[in-house]
C-alpha cells in the first residue's frame, strides 16, 4: 500500500476531511515573479480548509504521527512539481524539523531524496527549510545530513531566523543558501529601533555567508517596505496570497511589487539627495572658514577654537562634531549638543584612535581621491541611542571633520524632511 493510502493517525483529528498540500507563493524582488512555493498542510472538506499548523506544533502528538502526515504532504507536493517541467518549474520549499533529519543516523534513509528519484525531480528545485525547534542532538550529525542533501543539489534554508533554533552559531555551522526571517521581526521593527537594527544585520550576515534573505509574514505594504529596506531578495505573506491548492501564474504579483519597488526607490533617492545637499552645505561652510592651525603644542586648543566658530552655523540636527587626523587619531575635543541645544566640550576624547572602525579606511581613501564629503548609512548612536548619519569632510592638512546628525524617525526615512 502506498504512503498516501496509509492509515492516518487519530491525533490528526480528521472529521471527514482529506489531507492536501497547499502552496504559498514566494516572490523574487529582481524578477518580480513567483519563484517558488512553501508547502503547507491543510485538512479539507467541501470548500473549507484548516491549517495543520496546530497539529505539527503540538508537543503532545508523537513524532511518528507528525512524520506520517508530513510524508503524505511531501509526496503530494513533489508529485505536483513533477508535472511542471523544465526551466519554468518553481522551487518547492519543504519544512523539515531537525529531529526528523537527525533520525537518518538510525534508519539510513532520507525520504525526500527517495521522492526526488521516484518522480525524477531536479534536486535544484527543492529547498529544505530547517524549521525552528528545540534541538539537542549533535550539530555535526545534523550538518552531515544537510551536506548529503546539498551534495545532491538541494538548496538549504534556515527558517525563523531571529528566534529559537536559528541562532548565529548554527547558521554559521550550516551555511544555508537562504535565511528566512521570523515574521515577528518584521512587525516589531515597525516601532522598535533595536529590532530594525537586528533586521538589517541579517542582510549583512546573509551577504557575508553567501545567502539570500527571504522575509515571510509580509501582510501590508508597510511590511513590504521594511522588507525591501532590510535587503530581502524574496518575500512571502498574505499581502500577496495565502496558501492555495495549486500553483499560480508567475507574474500574478508583478504589478504590486513593481509599484512598491518604485516607491521605495523614489523615497530613498529623495533621502540621499537631501543628505548630499547637507554635505555640500558643510563643504561650503568649511571653505568659508579660517584655515586649520599649523602643527604645534597648542594645536588641539586651537582646533577646538576653530570648531567653536563652526557650531552656530551647523544644522540643528547636528549632535556631535570632532576632528581626526589621517591616522585615525582624534585631534580635537568632542563637541556634543545638550538637550537645551547648547554645546558641551568633552576633552577626554582627544587622542582617541578611530582607525579600527570599519568605515574609516574606505572613507579615508575616498576622501583622498578628491571626494569632498562622504555620508554614512544610518546607524544607532552609541551614546544617545538615536538614529544618526555621519558626514565626513576632508578639511586640509590631512584632517577629517566628522559631524554626526540626527535622522527624524526610527524608519530612517527622510522623504518628509525639508530645510
Amino acid at each position: 500500500m502506498s504512503l498516501s493510502q496509509a492509515k492516518l493517525p487519530k491525533s490528526l483529528g480528521l472529521d471527514g476531511e482529506r489531507l492536501a498540500a497547499f502552496y504559498q507563493p514566494i516572490i523574487a524582488m529582481d524578477t518580480r515573479r513567483i519563484i517558488g512555493y512553501e508547502v503547507l498542510g491543510r485538512a479539507c472538506k467541501d470548500d473549507q480548509a484548516r491549517s495543520l499548523g496546530p497539529f505539527f506544533g503540538d508537543p503532545d502528538v508523537p513524532a511518528e504521527d507528525h512524520i506520517v502526515v508530513d510524508r503524505i504532504l511531501r509526496e503530494q507536493a513533489i508529485q505536483r512539481l513533477s508535472k511542471t517541467a523544465g526551466q519554468s518549474a518553481p522551487l518547492l520549499f519543504i519544512n523539515l524539523k531537525p529531529n526528523w533529519m537527525h533520525r537518518y543516523t538510525e534508519s539510513g534513509e532520507l525520504y525526500t531524496l527517495s521522492l526526488i528519484e521516484k518522480y525524477r525531480i531536479d534536486p535544484k528545485r527543492i529547498v529544505l527549510e530547517i524549521t525552528e525547534e528545540s534541538f539537542n542532538g549533535s550539530m555535526e550529525e545534523l550538518r552531515m545530513v544537510i551536506d548529503l542533501y546539498r551534495s545532491r543539489g538541494c538548496l538549504i534554508a534556515i527558517d525563523d531566523v531571529g528566534s529559537g533554533f536559528s541562532n548565529t552559531d548554527r547558521i554559521a555551522h550550516i551555511q544555508p543558501n537562504l535565511l528566512k526571517i521570523d515574521m515577528h521581526m518584521i512587525k516589531r521593527s515597525a516601532t522598535h529601533g533595536g529590532y530594525l537594527g537586528a533586521l538589517r544585520s541579517f542582510s549583512t550576515l546573509a551577504e557575508q555567508i553567501g545567502a539570500s534573505l527571504l522575509v515571510e509574514g509580509v501582510e501590508t505594504k508597510q511590511d513590504l517596505a521594511r522588507a525591501i529596506d532590510a535587503g530581502a531578495r524574496y518575500v512571502q505573506g498574505y499581502l500577496f496570497a495565502q496558501a492555495e491548492p495549486d500553483f499560480q501564474k508567475d507574474d500574478r504579483f508583478s504589478g504590486l511589487l513593481e509599484k512598491e519597488l518604485g516607491a521605495h526607490l523614489r523615497s530613498h533617492l529623495q533621502a540621499e539627495y537631501y543628505w548630499r545637499k547637507q554635505s555640500e552645505k558643510l563643504v561650503q561652510l568649511l571653505s568659508e572658514a579660517s584655515s586649520l592651525p599649523e602643527d604645534g603644542d597648542s594645536q588641539s586648543m586651537e582646533m577646538d577654537q576653530w570648531i567653536h566658530m563652526l557650531l552656530p552655523k551647523l544644522h540643528e540636527r547636528s549632535i556631535r562634531v570632532y576632528l581626526c587626523g589621517g591616522d585615525g587619531i582624534q585631534l580635537s575635543s568632542n563637541f556634543s549638543r545638550n538637550g537645551n541645544q547648547s554645546w558641551r566640550q568633552e576633552d577626554a576624547y582627544q587622542g582617541a584612535n578611530w582607525s579600527w572602525r570599519p568605515y574609516f579606511i574606505p572613507n579615508l581613501v575616498q576622501l583622498n581621491d578628491r571626494q569632498q564629503a562622504i555620508v554614512s548609512r544610518s546607524y544607532t548612536d552609541l551614546d544617545t541611542r538615536e538614529w544618526i548619519r555621519t558626514i565626513s569632510v576632508m578639511t586640509g592638512r590631512g584632517c577629517i571633520l566628522f559631524v554626526d546628525m540626527r535622522v527624524p524617525d526610527a524608519d530612517v526615512q527622510l522623504e518628509n524632511c525639508h530645510d
